[in-house]
């Protein structure tokens, strides 16, 4: 990540430019480890976020402000407290270090007025946002609250006095003067970096591409003090965000695709908001996905034992055969025998029947009988237990599916939601905020003709679009036996066309599990026809009077 001190210090210039005496009207902390403030400026109203997550630290101007638990955060409650209707009076980066300070004149208790500073250090798993007293010198709190035995260096708690992180022991980048021939002399950019502080490896191997690399960085600096960057972001094929930074880095410009903005806040808040949400719907999907692959693999286990236990008792015919041919021959069976022969009537074969030496003959007869009768129960127990655990099975894959083509955090959750719903996973422990139930939003295709094809995302979606915002006449599809999505062409009351029906298939065979083949089965009904039985997984449906197509998977134009 470019955050180092060059990239701080041109955030710096654009903040002091943006919010400089701006007024603080809300506090807000959507997440543990980021803040949001809403200032009032000459220009109009701006939103700034600060964040201290390990993999995610910056701070910058957003637009679109994140969305806020229903009960705020203890540490936002400080901030309300101390910053509420706060004016900021400087905006200034410490030394060549990842940290910038906020100051802010604000009132006390007693209607005096005070200076306190917020200070947002970039730095890593090490990131923090301290809230300080400027005339005592105290912290007032953090947002991560440090102590002596996570470090014994340097703690960061409520009444302590604030200390900065300790300085490197190399050149800062602003002070190269006299150090030019070292600082040209440095082979590549790992020794550049050795040398100078507050510099990336991304802009140290920029920088060691130029024969004078100090006064390349002397650019740079003027650069990032005037505000005249071009900040951009580097995406790869993948769709994956690599870099970013305030001017061009020539290692990315020609192997990844380059998005400039007109501002450095445009590009963190495009570059973050990208990464962020990769990542966290990426992890998200990876351990539901291993929960279930779990949950699927108990299950195949148990239809593997289950059709072994029917398989023996569909087998149970000898024991019949047993037990009357014993009850025929009990004059031949004397106590304490292990097995006895005897001639079968049905075809005069020798039967040898084995026999417990401590049961009389007819206990021993009986045993065979009693135990053809619980086999014969068996059958039907087995038959109705691997009938119910085959649902279970086609639930699970139905869901495994989804979470496959899941492309949101918020897909993820309401995956998770529904599996703990319906029992496969236990509930997370209370929070002590309330859960706000999501609203389902099912995804939307215009066909070709204009009419509008409903897709739902997982399957309580599937239930409400197909049983709540179906409508008389509306056609449903579905991959035929494939875990995929409900889809729902919604007529209008009128009659529709063979290409409607092809294209609609195309997008239900794109969202199922069968996305990269070909010629996919889709089944097609009238929405009337279409049931859920009591007691059924979400979901699960049956149906009737179907037509089946078939067609090659494809998204379709999104509303």
């Amino acid at each position: 990540m470019a955050f180092d001190g060059l990239m701080t210090r041109a955030v710096t210039t654009e903040l002091r430019e943006k919010i400089l005496q701006g007024k603080v009207e809300k506090v807000y902390q959507p997440e543990a480890d980021v803040l949001v403030f809403t200032i009032h400026t000459k220009q109009g109203n701006v939103k700034l976020l600060m964040s201290a997550g390990s993999s995610h630290a910056r701070i910058h101007l957003i637009k679109e402000a994140p969305v806020n638990p229903p009960e705020p955060y203890p540490f936002c409650m400080l901030m309300r407290k101390h910053l509420n209707a706060a004016r900021i009076t400087d905006v200034s980066q410490v030394g060549c270090e990842r940290i910038i300070e906020i100051t802010f004149e604000t009132m006390n208790e007693l209607g005096f007025t005070v200076n306190k500073k917020l200070i947002c250090e970039i730095m890593g798993k090490h990131s923090n946002i301290v809230l300080t007293d400027i005339e005592s010198g105290k912290i007032l709190d953090s947002i991560k609250r440090v102590g002596f035995d996570v470090n014994r260096v340097r703690q960061t708690l409520p009444g302590l006095k604030y200390e900065y992180p300790p300085v490197q022991d190399k050149i800062p980048f602003d002070g190269l003067a006299g150090h030019e021939d070292m600082v040209n002399s440095a082979s590549d950019g790992r020794m550049l970096m050795s040398l100078v502080s507050g510099i990336s490896p991304a802009f140290a191997d920029e920088a060691a591409k130029h024969a004078d690399r100090a006064g390349f960085i002397a650019e740079s600096i003027e650069k990032a003090e005037n505000g005249k960057v071009s900040p951009r972001m580097y995406i790869d094929s993948e769709e994956t965000p690599r870099e970013y930074y305030f001017e061009p880095l020539s290692d990315f410009e020609d192997i990844c695709e380059v998005r400039t903005f007109d501002s450095l806040s445009e590009c963190l808040e495009a570059y973050f908001s990208l990464k962020v949400t990769s990542n966290q719907s990426k992890q998200k999907a990876a351990d539901l996905a291993r929960a279930v692959n779990e949950l699927l693999s108990k299950k195949y286990l148990k239809k593997k034992r289950l059709s072994e236990d029917l398989l023996e008792a569909e087998n149970s015919d000898e024991l019949r055969l047993y037990g009357e041919l014993l009850t025929a021959n009990l004059h031949l069976v004397k106590q304490g025998m292990k097995s006895v022969d005897v001639i079968s009537y049905y075809d005069g074969s020798t039967v040898k029947i084995p026999l417990d030496v401590k049961k009389s003959p007819s206990a021993n007869a009986q045993h065979y009988y009693k135990r053809y009768g619980k086999a014969k129960t068996a059958i039907k127990e087995k038959k109705i237990q691997i009938e119910e655990n085959d649902q279970e099975i086609d639930y699970l894959e139905s869901v495994a599916a989804f979470i496959e083509s899941t492309g949101s955090v918020e897909e993820v959750d309401a995956i998770r939601q529904e599996l703990t719903e319906t029992g496969y996973l236990r509930p997370r422990k209370k929070s002590g905020f309330k859960e706000k139930k999501a609203r389902p939003q099912p995804l939307k295709y215009k066909l070709g003709s204009g009419l509008t094809c409903l897709v739902g995302r997982n399957n309580k979606e599937n239930d409400y679009l197909t049983f709540k915002m179906a409508q008389k006449g509306d056609v449903w599809l579905h991959t035929k036996d494939i875990p995929g999505s409900h889809v729902l062409i919604q007529t209008g009351g009128e009659q529709i066309t063979e290409d409607e029906i092809f294209e609609a298939a195309a997008i239900a065979a794109f969202h199922s599990k069968a996305s990269q083949s070909q010629n996919v089965p889709v089944d097609y009904v009238p929405i009337r026809y279409v049931k859920k039985p009591a007691g059924a997984k979400p979901g699960m449906v049956i149906f009737t009077n179907n037509r089946t197509v078939y067609a090659d998977p494809k998204e379709g134009k999104k509303i």
